[in-house]
């Protein structure tokens, strides 16, 4: 039979018994973040949160990433003369958006959010602001007993909410999904992600399952229909769980390297390199509103004094090409060595992690979301201050690495981050293992033995070359 629960602040009840008693929200202690200290048994089915208990949770979140942001979104004056720009019927969608502008593309601090994470205008913004109830609350400890599929109450015939395949025999598991209840279209617009929500007439559903088991059905239909058209053979597609399993080694290698803590965060003054005689490397460009706080030749002699130790795959790409000969780990890498490479001290390794999350959403705890943000902009901070550019009209200071001193300084800053990061990246990587088993129904090791790679694990990095997805290795 169903079993239908509520959920409320510190407990669970049956709904025979929900209307008997007092809701106590507290939302400054809970923020209803959802996370691993909010865990309480329930037994199979689904779990339905009431509206007074979910919105109020998506208001704080919003608006701890309004905090978070507003120093780095485009000033207001200036969004305003960029409205005055757009077409009259885009104007009027921008005046509905309250408090949500675009990230300063000129501020270095987030610019790195618009370019490599794709957070792009208001909708960028939007996104990182929108909540959705933690997965944790699906996983349970429970009797090793397991019904692999509950219908969802007051859905269409065929249309059920299950785990792809039921879990290995043990102690573990799992409900079918979270029911927001009354949901309407003003917080589908504002509050909620609708990516990932299996929307109702009475609210919206979150189940990991139900929603990666539709994107297999949706492949599986296409490669059928492209077969029928071309009469071809059928052709490998892309798992989706092909990025999460990538993401996942990612974040377990990391936190298993040795840390590098001399780099000095000179991925930056590569970009800058012109030796004598070079014409003037592509990279130039990127933050190129930015002045110079050193001289070229101070540029050079601090890339070339004791060559660069940079670990980031991605960070080689934006190299000036003289300076690629200089890196210890090699001038030329291909999407592979990250896994060799990657370590717990890299500073655009934190900055990843933002990356990372934004792949789980909607199915990622908001907490956990506000905290990768926030440390990926303090390691962008960092990585601002030991750069060559003087960026303090944007309230970044300088760590000058190009001395002993600021080398010091450097590095005791980037352990500080490093020992901040950790916990972090631990609790995501546990997040992908949640997703994972939930969404697919298997053990992630078991996954990988049976999920083909995408085509972009298999490329090259070169300094000044192109992305990864235009750079394939063909073999």
């Amino acid at each position: 039979m169903f079993q239908e629960y509520y959920l409320t602040t510190g407990r669970i009840y049956r709904k025979s018994n929900f209307c008997t008693l007092k809701l106590i929200f507290s939302l400054l202690s809970t923020a209803l973040s959802l996370n691993s200290n909010s865990i309480f048994p329930i037994s199979r089915g689904m779990i339905t949160i009431p509206r007074n208990i979910w919105r109020p949770a998506a208001l704080y979140h919003q608006d701890q990433i309004k905090h978070l942001l507003e120093p780095v979104l485009l000033p207001i004056e200036d969004y305003n003369n960029h409205q005055q720009n757009k077409q009259q019927r885009l104007q009027k969608n921008y005046q509905k958006e309250g408090w949500f502008r675009p990230l300063d593309p000129q501020n270095p601090v987030c610019n790195f959010l618009i370019e490599y994470y794709g957070l792009k205008g208001h909708k960028g913004v939007k996104r990182l602001a929108r909540w959705s109830p933690s997965p944790s609350l699906l996983a349970r400890d429970a009797p090793a007993s397991y019904n692999s599929c509950e219908n969802l109450k007051e859905a269409p015939k065929g249309d059920n909410v299950c785990d792809a395949t039921a879990p290995a025999p043990g102690n573990e598991y799992y409900a079918s999904g979270i029911f927001l209840e009354d949901v309407t279209e003003e917080d589908l617009a504002t509050l909620l992600h609708l990516r990932g929500a299996i929307i109702r007439e009475n609210g919206a559903l979150y189940s990991p399952s139900h929603w990666f088991n539709s994107k297999l059905q949706q492949q599986q239909q296409q490669q059928q229909q492209q077969q029928q058209q071309l009469d071809a053979p059928d052709s490998p597609r892309k798992h989706p769980a092909s990025a999460f399993l990538w993401f996942r080694s990612i974040l377990q290698q990391t936190l298993q390297a040795e840390p590098i803590l001399h780099c000095h965060g000179l991925h930056e003054w590569a970009m800058q390199y012109r030796p004598e005689g070079e014409i003037p490397p592509p990279s130039q460009k990127y933050q190129s509103h930015l002045k110079l706080r050193v001289s070229q030749d101070t540029i050079n002699k601090a890339v070339e004094r004791k060559g660069i130790s940079c670990t980031h795959v991605d960070a080689l790409r934006f190299f000036a090409p003289a300076a690629g000969p200089l890196n210890h780990h090699g001038s030329s890498l291909e999407r592979n060595d990250q896994l060799r490479l990657e370590q717990p001290a890299c500073v655009h390794a934190h900055m990843d992690l933002l990356k990372i999350a934004l792949r789980l959403q909607p199915f990622c705890d908001a907490g956990l979301m506000r905290r990768v943000l926030q440390i990926s902009m303090d390691a962008r901070r960092l990585d601002v201050a030991a750069s060559p550019y003087d960026a303090t009209n944007y309230g970044v200071g300088i760590v000058p690495i190009e001395t002993t001193d600021g080398r010091t300084q450097y590095r005791k800053e980037q352990k500080m981050l490093m020992d901040r990061a950790e916990p972090i990246r631990k609790e995501l990587l546990e997040a992908y293992n949640l997703v994972l088993k939930l969404g697919f129904g298997e053990d992630p090791c078991t996954l990988e033995s049976q999920v083909t790679p995408s085509a972009e694990r298999y490329a090259i990095a070169q300094p000044g070359g192109k992305p990864w997805r235009r750079n394939l290795i063909h073999s």
